[in-house]
């Protein structure tokens, strides 16, 4: 099981402000789970001069305290400072440390001045300081009042802004046990995702369908509540943003299909859906010809794996699961897994595109739709080539039908070389469960046809 995976660069971006010479302020958010307070803390590693707090929902007084207390064993002296934040925090200052404030919206909750605080100390009393702050924060809404937006008061005054988001596959499955294998490795991250706190729950002694039932589906399971915990913390009014997340899972991904599934106007929905893509759990999806502000074909999608599993799955179930006992994996999810886990074979298709033609500079990847006509996979290119692709996550093997489609969805698709040179089209098929004899005898016949397995995708991001 990983400790620690990934992150080198936002290390390396912190240990740097801790290097400067001059006082330095880092802002880090994200939801819960990514893993924002392991990443700071390894970040310290080999420094003395340091303060880590963790605030917890407690009065501005008993916060002042106990902030004091884990400052003292490094800075004693700060036990004769008066018990005020600016006098403490300048205090701190003056000594050069790293002030590490985790949970930074639980204190501005009891202490709303305190970013104002923080303010008048970049803006005015730390010319001589080399000190670093560095602010962690799991509600988005609350970091983005207290220091990310224009009207914010520390709006401009950090030098590092780290939007924590899940680690990407490659790094992820850092947490499985070798013996998973292509596939167990691609549905374990369809269901869990990036998330490490999530990815740390599947033990490597249990299966998969043993491992999303103990977790998620029992209702004393450690991430059945978890979507809902995270929203209610982010959100005034869940229930229409839990509405539109269950009608996006559920696979309407228009703002048409959504507003019908919803009910809600399609003039209202605007705000809702802006909410959910600034909290980072939706985004706007365009075929990749196209750009967000302009396109009529826009859909969107859930961008947490877990969460889009929870809304599919797991929301409105009540006991039903717990009353299956442990056959509810194989009597519920099992024969919808495959479906269920495709968009995400598709999306690490596409990621793996780099990796599988290296010969190709590839500058965008993505998927490409238009009225019946739709790509899984395409690839842009510096040069002439563009590469198109295939997806099949069955059991059955993918046949030619599947190759002839994709020749035909190719010829719709509006793109032209930059030099203007006419383009050159390369194929790729992706299959969880190998080709039919057809295919294989094609990819033999043509070079540009290139067959993929599951285990090809997954060892292009080893």
């Amino acid at each position: 099981m990983a400790e620690f995976v990934n992150r080198t660069a936002e290390l390396g971006r912190l240990e740097s402000l801790y290097e400067s010479n001059e006082a330095e302020l880092a802002i880090l958010y994200g939801r819960r789970r990514l893993g924002k307070t392991a990443l700071v803390k390894r970040s310290l590693d080999g420094y003395d001069n340091t303060v880590v707090y963790q605030a917890k929902q407690k009065t501005s007084a008993l916060q002042l305290e106990q902030f004091i207390d884990a400052a003292a064993p490094s800075f004693p002296g700060v036990e004769r400072i008066r018990e005020d934040w600016a006098e403490v925090l300048g205090y701190l200052a003056e000594e050069d440390a790293i002030v590490v404030l985790d949970e930074f919206p639980y204190l501005v909750e009891q202490e709303e001045s305190l970013p104002s605080v923080l303010q008048a100390m970049f803006d005015h009393e730390l010319d001589d300081s080399a000190a670093t702050f560095v602010l962690v924060g799991s509600s988005i809404s609350m970091m983005e009042e207290a220091a990310l937006l224009g009207n914010s008061p520390l709006y401009g005054r950090s030098s590092l802004k780290l939007d924590i988001r899940q680690l990407p596959f490659g790094a992820a499955m850092e947490f499985l046990d070798d013996a998973y294998t292509a596939d167990e490795q691609i549905c374990t991250w369809g269901i869990f995702g990036g998330t490490p706190y999530y990815l740390e729950e599947v033990t490597a002694d249990a299966s998969l369908g043993e491992n999303v039932f103990r977790t998620i589906l029992s209702r004393h399971g450690t991430l059945h509540d978890e979507p809902d915990y995270v929203l209610r913390m982010e959100l005034q009014e869940p229930t229409r943003y839990f509405s539109i997340l269950e009608a996006i899972a559920g696979g309407k991904t228009t703002r048409n299909e959504i507003a019908g599934a919803t009910g809600i106007d399609y003039n209202q929905l605007s705000k809702y859906l802006d909410r959910l893509t600034r909290l980072r759990l939706i985004d706007q999806h365009v075929p990749i010809t196209e750009r967000k502000e302009r396109s009529k074909r826009s859909r969107y999608r859930l961008r947490d794996p877990f969460f889009r599993f929870w809304f599919h799955f797991v929301y409105g179930t009540g006991t039903e699961y717990d009353e299956l006992g442990e056959g509810a994996f194989e009597t519920v999810i099992e024969p919808e897994l495959a479906d269920f886990v495709s968009p995400a074979f598709e999306e690490l298709c596409g990621d793996a595109l780099r990796s599988l033609y290296p010969e190709h500079t590839i500058t965008e990847t993505g998927q490409w739709w238009y009225g019946e006509h739709e790509i899984d996979v395409v690839g842009i290119t510096t040069g002439e080539t563009l590469i198109v692709g295939e997806c099949k996550f069955t059991q059955a093997p993918l046949g030619y039908d599947a190759f002839s489609k994709l020749q035909n969805h190719v010829e719709e698709l509006r793109w032209t070389p930059e030099d203007g040179g006419e383009r050159v089209e390369t194929y790729a098929l992706f299959s969880r469960s190998g080709f039919t004899s057809a295919v294989e005898e094609a990819a033999e016949e043509r070079d540009d046809l290139e067959l993929f397995t599951a285990g090809d995708v997954v060892e292009a991001f080893s």
